[in-house]
């Protein structure tokens, strides 16, 4: 375990290039700072997204997502800057950032962001009976 957070998001290449499949990491403890008045921010991230040739790795993923913890931030900015980050180090054919932020004032927050390739199209969902 690293001692400090880090901003590198490492990759590695996807074992299944030529399929599209689905992964999804749940973070329950991402926290940041709120701009106005410094207290903690708490959220859950529910990440999903379908690869191409990269994959973030997850350690890497767990270092970056620490080092939001002293940073000041609105919710929809960081939730945004953290897909647009993935997105930059992966390059995957669809992402879903999904951030559900905890009670602050009697108001709950949740910022749900998405990138999807320009020359991908989503499979046609598939229903059993």
């Amino acid at each position: 375990m690293p001692s400090q957070p880090s901003k590198d998001l490492e990759v590695f290449p996807n074992p299944q290039p030529e399929r599209d499949y689905t992964i999804r990491i749940r973070i329950p403890e991402f926290t940041c700072l709120c701009p106005k008045t410094g207290q903690p921010d708490f959220a859950e991230l529910h990440l999903s997204y379908v690869p191409n040739r990269l994959c973030v790795e997850l350690k890497a993923l767990k270092s970056y997502i620490w080092s939001f913890r002293d940073e000041g931030a609105f919710h929809e900015a960081v939730t945004n800057r953290i897909l647009d980050d993935l997105v930059a180090a992966t390059r995957p054919r669809f992402m879903r950032l999904d951030a559900d932020f905890n009670v602050r004032g009697g108001i709950y927050t949740r910022v749900i962001a998405e990138h999807r390739a320009p020359d991908w199209q989503a499979p046609e969902a598939v229903n059993l009976p």
